[in-house]
């Protein structure tokens, strides 16, 4: 039997990555200006800790981001699989968010 709402997850998460993708990218790749007024070697702990996770959730991040995408779109459009394509689309939109809430709360220099 074929589930008629198989779309909606992956169509929402679809939606929401073409806004949370390009900010994510956007602001984590300015997000390096945050070392401005301290220079890169007198920064503190703390700033190059959370610069260090940006940068790697924006590369590593964008694979687990894809094959949850795209898990959400291809497991099989039945009932059965419901619950697990609506995680998959809510997975996929884990690293955009962790990294935009990372470059809203950066600590000072």
């Amino acid at each position: 039997m074929r589930d008629s709402r198989a779309w909606v997850a992956p169509a929402v998460a679809s939606a929401l990555l073409m806004v949370l993708g390009p900010a994510a990218l956007l602001f984590g790749g300015l997000s390096a200006m945050a070392t401005d007024s301290c220079g890169p070697d007198n920064c503190s702990q703390a700033l190059t800790t959370s610069l260090t996770l940006i940068y790697g959730t924006l590369f590593f991040g964008s694979f687990l981001t894809f094959g949850a995408w795209l898990t959400a779109w291809l497991l099989p459009w039945t009932p059965r699989w419901s619950v697990w394509r609506a995680w998959a689309a809510a997975v996929s939109l884990l690293p955009p968010l962790f990294v935009l809430t990372l470059v809203f709360t950066l600590p000072e220099g």
